[in-house]
This record gives C-alpha cells, structure tokens and sequence, in this order.
C-alpha cells in the first residue's frame, strides 16, 4: 500500500509493506493491546494499516478504515456519531454526509448494505455497531472498552463589573471591567456579548487569559450585545468614537490597545489620532482594508456581496446553514462545540439586519493613511492561513505602520481557539510585549 499523503509513516516490522499509514487521531483511540482482528475470512491489521479477505488486499480510503477500525475495537457497542466524529476526524466540524459516505464505504468494502447490515448494523438516530462474529487468533486477550475520559475542568470565568455610558450621540454602550493590574483595552469587534462571552468558547479563553494581569476592558460595539441595537447612525468614524467614549468613561489617561479583526482597523484609527494616550498597540487578525475596497477582480467582489447575500437571507433562521459559512471561514479548524458556539453568538450578539449593516460597513474600512501616523510600538500576528482575512492583508499592514513587529501564528482560524498551540505563542507574544 503506497503512503498516503498527509500520512504519518512509520517503518513497522512484520508487514507486507516497507512503509505503513499511521492515522495519529484515530489510531491512538484504539485498544493498545489488539492490533489484528479477523471474522469470516476479513482481516483487519491495525497496525500495518491493512484490510483482507483471504490473499486479497482491500484497498479503501484511510478515513473509510479508520471508521471500520473504530467499530471493530468498540464492537461490544455502538459508537456514537459524536465518539466517531471525534476519533475520525479529531473533533473537526463536517457533516453527517461524510459520515454516512463512509459507512457505505465500509459496508461495499465488506459486501455489506444498509438493508441487510450483516457487518454493520445502524443504530438509528445514534450511531453504528460492528455486529461481526470476531474470531480470537491467540494473539491478544479481547480488548475491554477503555473508559471515557474526564472532560478537562472549564476554568471559572473571572469576575467582571458591567457599567454603561453614553456615546456622543447619545446611544448607550455596555463596557465591561475584570482582573487587576495594568489596562489593556479592547477596541470593539464585530459578535461580542458581555454577558455571554465570558462563557462562549469562542471568547472566553480572550477574556480570561487577558484579565490574568490586566486590568481587562471591553465593551460591546453599538447594535451588538448589550449595547444599544436600535442606532440610526453606524459608520467606522461612530467606531472610533465609541472607543473615545468608553476610554473617558473608565478614567484612562495612558493605556495598551488591542484590536481583533475589524476592531483593528477602529484600533489603528483611535491610535492615529491620540498618540498621547496609546502607549503600545496589538492587533490580531486585523486588515487596513475592507473586502470591497482590497477586492481586485470581479471574484472577489462577488465574495463580498455574497456576505451580504447571506447575512440577509440566514442569519434570524432557526436553521444555521447560512451562518456555518461565517463559522468555517472564522474558525476552520474548530469542533463541532466550537461551530455549535459560534452559531449562538451570532444570534445572540445582534439582529439580521445588524448585521447586514456591519458587514457594509467593515467591507469599506480603509485605514491605509491612519497606519502611517501610528507613532506607538506596534505588535501584529496574523494566523498564517486566516481563511477569513489572508496572511497578505496582515503583511500589508506591518508594511503601513511604521516599525511594527510581524508574528506569524501556525493556524488556519482567523479567531484563535483556547485549545489551539497558536493561543499560548499569541498570549506569550504579547505578554512579552506589553511587558516592556
């Protein structure tokens, strides 16, 4: 069996092949004491990654075989969607199609169907069973199913104070206040909900990591969270001075600024024009210009009114396949409870029709000319394949603001997940930073 690409291989002893397909993610799920399971005349060989009948090799797809693997080493029961989700293909959001692809898969590999279900029975709504007559070969005692691990401990959110203000023109603004010690302020992005955020995956891990030694602020932007949503005016300038507004409001005279996606462009601007109070700037995620300013072909003009198209026409419905496309761009590589959050957050933080206005209005953010009055010490990190903002739009960024530092973050989430290696290099970098 050649090596597959995207493989991890290993030289194995006692099989056919010199080199032999390791699927980490799965393969690591299964019983460590069996790695050879036959019934009838199949054999499947876990470890050299090998699936017979009698002399014949049964070549099918890795994740086909680690599907079947997953229900042979478990088959004194069924196996959840969810377990099969996550072993297969390590927590990662896909739909029930690719799961139902592959039993079928499975059930041609062994002469199987759905109807007849000798090998394979379904367990309706639930999962699947392997329901074969394993044969003991002498080899290893039968597996017993290894216990479900403890879920890891969700830290407790830190405490934080919520207040309200007044912008200037009189519409109300949330901001919040937690942990001790130095400021960091939050400009405004786009989905945040004081209330919920210091319990959404999608944020948590942003609030209470930056509030560990920082005094933290934040506040929801107007039309999101708990800020006013009825607004007539909604412009990037509005942004800026909503930032100034809630600045006046805590009492900061001197202060660290971090900005997030389009609340980096709103971060930039707020830097530009009070030099004397931004002391050092973060930005993560972020772009100097809009889908529809950056936009050079008629492509990619059509990628940024297709934003608008769903946000129209999806984002109040009870079914969440319009906003999943706002989830894979924003967080790619996330689980299916990551999805699941970032689905709440977007109905919970603002109305359709917000958000039609949030997306027209970051889609003509140009703030190439505010970066270079930028006079502070700036850090920027950019995860590397951001399929939401690419790497490029970070770059040219670092290229505007004078002297400005350029972490590369190895990810493809444009919003960093808790779990995730790049959290610990963004938290570590800007530590490091903000500590000078």
């Amino acid at each position: 069996m050649p090596p597959t690409a995207g493989a991890d291989l290993a030289a194995t002893r006692g099989c056919r092949h010199r080199y032999c397909c390791r699927v980490t993610s799965a393969d690591s799920a299964l019983s460590p004491h069996r790695r050879v399971w036959r019934w009838d005349d199949f054999v499947l060989d876990v470890g050299c990654y090998e699936l017979r009948r009698g002399d014949t090799m049964i070549r099918v797809e890795p994740q086909v075989f680690d599907v079947l693997a997953q229900l042979v080493s478990n088959h004194g029961r069924f196996v959840s969607k969810e377990e099969l989700f996550d072993t297969v293909w390590g927590g990662r959001f896909v739909g029930e199609a690719a799961l139902t692809s592959r039993i079928k898969a499975v059930r041609r590999a062994l002469g199987d169907d759905g109807e007849a279900q000798r090998y394979i029975r379904t367990v309706r709504g639930r999962g699947y069973q392997f329901v074969g007559r394993l044969l003991d070969d002498g080899t290893a005692p039968a597996p017993t199913a290894a216990p479900e691990p403890a879920p890891e401990p969700v830290p407790e959110p830190p405490r934080q104070h919520i207040a309200f203000t007044r912008a200037a023109d009189g519409v109300r603004l949330a901001y919040a206040v937690s942990g001790e010690g130095r400021p960091l302020v939050r400009a405004a992005n786009w989905m945040t909900h004081l209330g919920y955020d210091i319990e959404s995956p999608v944020w948590r891990h942003w609030v209470r990591d930056m509030s560990l030694r920082h005094k933290f602020i934040r506040y929801d932007e107007r039309g999101c969270g708990l800020s006013d949503w009825e607004v007539g005016a909604f412009t990037f300038d509005d942004w800026v001075t909503d930032l100034e507004s809630v600045v006046e409001a805590v009492g900061l005279e001197r202060f660290p600024l971090l900005g997030v996606s389009q609340g980096g462009a709103v971060a930039v601007a707020y830097a530009a024009r009070h030099p004397d109070r931004v002391t050092r700037l973060v930005l993560c995620g972020a772009y100097a210009r809009g889908r529809v300013v950056r936009a050079m072909n008629d492509d990619e003009k059509r990628a940024a009114a297709l934003d608008l198209d769903l946000a129209r026409v999806g984002w109040g419905r009870d079914d969440p396949a319009f906003r999943q496309v706002f989830a894979a761009q924003f967080l790619p590589d996330g689980t299916r409870a990551d999805w699941a959050a970032f689905d709440q957050l977007q109905r919970r933080t603002t109305s359709p029709e917000n958000a039609v206005r949030f997306l027209e209005e970051f889609a003509h953010i140009d703030v190439r000319d505010q970066c270079g009055q930028v006079r502070c010490p700036t850090l920027i990190l950019h995860s590397r394949d951001d399929h939401r903002v690419p790497m490029r739009y970070g770059e040219e960024l670092a290229a505007l603001i004078p002297d400005a530092r350029l972490v590369a973050l190895s990810s493809n989430n444009h919003l960093l997940t808790g779990a995730e290696p790049a959290w610990r290099v963004f938290c570590d970098e800007v530590e490091t930073f903000l500590a000078v």
